[in-house]
Formats: structure tokens, sequence, C-alpha cells
């Protein structure tokens, strides 16, 4: 999941063997974990100005910023639990992650992992009306499946349950979404990617979260610099869909820093 402030000399050999290069595409898990004992921090941003404010916002990076930290740590090989903090309410989530089957060969390689967290909005500002305040508790099971049909593809399904996607209710729902992310390697360091969830519209929430991106790997660092629609970072907050369309005048900026800590 999860860096910045410790951009020293890079680890080597420090994640297990993986279909994507890091823990995260854009917003969506991959099957990839930290090496067993390592530990991963992260920070990322979303600027919620849209880029096509232009000069007078400074394309957006004026600001405001929703800003996540994360710190994530292997007790053992393919298995990994995490902490996240989101300013967007506040929200505090606790997660986790295990590496199922794989298998394949060269010219396909499938990666089969589940994932699943609970949050808690510890501070609602959003709105003073419903039942925000008093249903503050949100939850979400994830499969994840990898497949890197050659070497430089890599494609990524994530079938989500979540539970209480939109706070603002009064009572908690159940909800459905399904993940989509495709990768291509321009070089061992460089890609290219795109993400897409279909989410059930919901009031506030009517459109799918879309992303395109470019990252950077390294052995101990994955940058990812983005264009997306959707400002909201903490899984459950994402998973409910994004207040505003994918479309050029609404695309955000935002990236990922992440960083091993080997110790």
């Amino acid at each position: 999941m999860l860096a910045l402030g410790l951009l020293a000399a890079a680890p080597v050999a420090t994640q297990a063997q993986g279909v994507f290069g890091s823990v995260h595409t854009a917003n969506l898990p991959t099957t990839r974990t930290p090496r067993a004992g390592a530990w991963l921090f992260e920070i990322s941003h979303r600027f919620d100005t849209p880029i096509s404010r232009g000069s007078e916002a400074f394309w957006g990076l004026d600001g405001p910023v929703f800003n996540r930290l994360g710190l994530a740590w292997a007790p053992r090989q393919g298995v990994m639990l995490g902490l996240l903090r989101s300013n967007f309410n506040d929200n505090l989530e606790v997660n986790g992650k295990v590496r199922g089957w794989s298998g394949g060969g060269d010219a396909l390689r499938v990666e089969v992992a589940f994932a699943g967290g609970a949050a808690w909005n510890t501070e609602v500002f959003e709105t003073a009306a419903s039942g925000a305040r008093d249903n503050e508790f949100q939850g979400y099971a994830q499969v994840i499946v990898n497949a890197a049909p050659g070497d430089r593809v890599a494609l990524g399904l994530v079938p989500t349950w979540i539970r209480n996607p939109r706070i603002d209710d009064e009572g908690p729902e159940n909800g459905l979404a399904l993940g989509v992310v495709g990768q291509l390697s321009l070089s061992r360091s460089v890609k290219v990617l795109a993400e897409w969830l279909a989410t059930k519209a919901r009031e506030g929430l009517e459109h799918d979260p879309v992303s395109l991106g470019v990252g950077l790997e390294t052995p101990g660092h994955t940058f990812r610099l983005l264009v997306t629609n959707q400002s909201r970072l903490n899984p459950t907050q994402f998973l409910g869909g994004s207040p505003t369309p994918f479309t050029p005048d609404e695309w955000r900026f935002g990236f990922n820093i992440t960083r091993i800590l080997p110790f």
C-alpha cells in the first residue's frame, strides 16, 4: 500500500513476485505483497480542483487536496496487514491481503488473492443531514485476479462486496462493484495503466471511477502519476462511486508513492 520522506537508497528484492510491480494500481489492489518481514509506507494525493480550471488554479494543483497515509507489514510470505488514514471524513481503515493460488506458464501467468478491510469515518464533515453521524462504519471484501499474457501486459479483475458505501444514508446497505485494470510495460521501470470501477449509481455518487496513469517502478519505490475523476482515496470511499463523470473538464491530478522499508 504505502511512501514519501524516506527517499533514500532503495533496497533490493524486498517484494514477493507478482503480475503487477506494486501492491495496488491507481486504486485497486493487486496480488502482490511485500516479502516476509518488510514494511511498506505510502503517501497518496488527489487534488479536488479540476485540471480544466487552468492557470487560475495552477491546473488543479492549488488544491484542496485529499491525502492518504498508509503503513503495511508482511508478517509472513503472501500476507499483508495495513493501516490507512485519509483526511476525507478522517477515514481510518484496517485491512489485510492474502495471496492464494498462482499458476500458468510463460504464455499466461495467473494469480489470485483475497483482501478486505473495515473503516471508521471518525469526523464526518460532508453533511449535517440524514444519518451520516450515526452511520460511520464501512467494510469490504475482494477477490483479486491478476493475469500476465506475456512479459509486457498485466491485467486485473477485482470483484468487490462493500458494506455501507454511502454513509449519508440513515442505514447501511450492501453493494457490489467490479474493478478492471490493464497495464502495459514500456520498459522495465516505466508503465502505463488504465483502471475502471463499475459500481451502482448512488445519490451524489452517480459515476464510475476511472483513472489513467503513468508509473515508475524501482526496487524500493513505486510512483504513479494519475488523471482521474475520483478524489476519494480509501477503499470504502472509492468503491462507492464518484460524484463527477470521467470527462476532460472533470479530470483531477493525483499521485501515489510507496516505499519498501526492510527491517
